[in-house]
């Protein structure tokens, strides 16, 4: 099976244009090697994939005939992220959860203090 139509299938991707998308831009990687979107997987091979700023890894048990429900999704690969990718991605997401909407403008004189605050506690 392609590997677009597998991280499709086993639900990485909510389309294949995307999955697509994801390996002419070198996102994908299977057996450390950059992939193509026609770049043929088997099972016990190694992909890496970077989404969203996170780095999965995962090996392929098992290809799917379609896509999948997402409580199957264990059956055919086996997922090695560490855990640590996860945890500094709600990091991440909390630095970001600042109270200023997107496109307000530069920060007040305020708020810049409070920034330098915040940086000073947590150094």
């Amino acid at each position: 099976m392609r590997i677009d139509k597998f991280l499709w299938c086993v639900r990485y991707y909510k389309t294949r244009t995307l999955a697509t998308t994801a390996c002419k831009k070198g996102r994908v990687k299977v057996n450390n090697d950059n992939a193509k979107p026609s770049r043929e997987i088997y099972p016990l091979d190694k992909i890496e994939l970077r989404k969203n700023q996170i780095n999965y890894q995962f090996y392929v048990n098992d290809i799917p005939t379609s896509r999948i429900g997402a409580k199957l999704v264990d059956l055919y690969i086996t997922d090695t992220t560490p855990k640590k990718q996860f945890e500094a991605q709600e990091l991440l997401k909390y630095s970001k959860d600042y109270y200023r909407k997107k496109g307000v403008g530069r920060p007040t004189k305020k708020d810049r203090r409070d920034i330098d605050e915040f940086h000073d506690e947590n150094e």
